[in-house]
């Protein structure tokens, strides 16, 4: 299965990204996440395929909402992520 699909960003949040089906464009995308993206501008187009390897998305994922969905919206990394933090920074030490 390929996928031509386009991506999007927006002017309101950094690292956020909507993937769209080429043929249908915008037309599936509820007007209220739309509106939280400001204006939009088009980063690239791509040909999706199972094999492909994207940046920070999982390729399945990816593919399954569009198909589902007509999109598929991807998430700014979280700041702080907590997979990140050292065991021994998770908790304070009140004798310390």
């Amino acid at each position: 299965m390929k996928i031509l699909c386009d991506i999007y960003k927006g002017s309101k949040k950094e690292e956020m990204y909507l993937y769209v089906p080429k043929e249908s464009g915008l037309s599936d995308v509820p007007e209220n996440l739309l509106l939280s993206f400001g204006e939009l501008k088009l980063v690239t187009t791509l040909v999706l395929t199972p094999s492909r390897v994207l940046g920070r998305a999982d390729i399945a994922k990816v593919m399954s909402e569009m198909a589902d969905k007509g999109f598929y919206l991807q998430l700014p990394p979280a700041k702080f992520p907590q997979a990140n933090i050292p065991v021994s920074y998770t908790h304070l030490r009140a004798h310390e």
